[in-house]
């Protein structure tokens, strides 16, 4: 009995234990088998999981959705953008892109950039020793341009006083010249003050006894290397001639003996 259970003990324990060498062996069998299975890469996604035809037709939907995204974009800077030579060239074609779908009620400058050079001129009518006489045109904004031309600092009265009071006026005036209610007078009192305030300046050797006021549209040229044909005839807008009244004198009640 004591022989047999050294036996079993004996081979049991040798059947459970393996020894160093048998170990390595094991070891190594199993880096040998890892090493000869191919590694398997992970997922694939996106266009690249598709197979290539459906890859191709992914690339073409994507190339045609970027190609429509920058025609809109184009349409759109297009339709919002001051008019150019490209509006008036294709504006139609512009505007059956936009309307009704892509409408835009907004500008992309405000106010648009100015494409007219914009002049006002005054003339009186003197009552003088040798009678009456009507001066030539005076340019009140040549004399503003003067004044500003060069200055490092130019007055915002020389800037803007005349260009705002014109507007002033045209916005509350029709085309007949017939004004708007009591914007439209008071409109009219202001030009009439700058025109005497300006006259003032000048010595005419006799009574102011009435202005006449009018404007001067010039359209600005084309750029050189454009081929828009611009006519740079100047067009006007001539104001009915006013009597002086105190009210228009720069002192408000001196006389305009000048």
């Amino acid at each position: 009995m004591d022989s047999y259970d050294g036996r079993g003990a004996d081979s049991g324990d040798g059947g459970s234990e393996q020894g160093p060498d048998r170990r390595e062996e094991a070891a190594s069998g199993a880096g040998q088998e890892q090493e000869s299975r191919p590694r398997e890469s992970g997922p694939r996604g996106g266009i690249a999981a598709l197979s290539l035809p459906y890859q191709i037709v992914a690339a073409v939907a994507l190339s045609v959705i970027g190609l429509v995204a920058c025609g809109q974009l184009a349409m759109v800077f297009l339709h919002v953008a001051p008019s150019n030579t490209l509006t008036k060239q294709h504006g139609e074609a512009v505007d059956d892109w936009v309307y009704p779908e892509f409408e835009q009620n907004w500008k992309l400058f405000a106010p648009n950039p100015l494409q007219q050079n914009i002049a006002v001129h005054v003339r009186a009518e003197i009552a003088g020793s040798d009678g009456r006489r009507t001066t030539p045109w005076m340019s009140l904004s040549g004399e503003d341009g003067k004044a500003i031309r060069g200055s490092l600092l130019p007055s915002h009265v020389h800037q803007n006083e005349l260009r705002r009071g014109w507007d002033f006026y045209l916005g509350s005036h029709d085309s007949e010249n017939r004004a708007n209610g009591l914007r439209g007078r008071l409109s009219e009192r202001y030009i009439r003050r700058i025109a005497m305030l300006r006259l003032s300046e000048h010595d005419y050797g006799g009574t102011v006894e009435r202005i006449q006021v009018r404007s001067e549209v010039r359209s600005v040229a084309a750029p050189a290397w454009s081929e828009e044909k611009i006519s740079t005839r100047p067009s006007y807008r001539v104001l009915p001639w006013w009597t002086v009244t105190a009210e228009d004198l720069p002192a408000g009640t001196k006389g305009a003996d000048k």
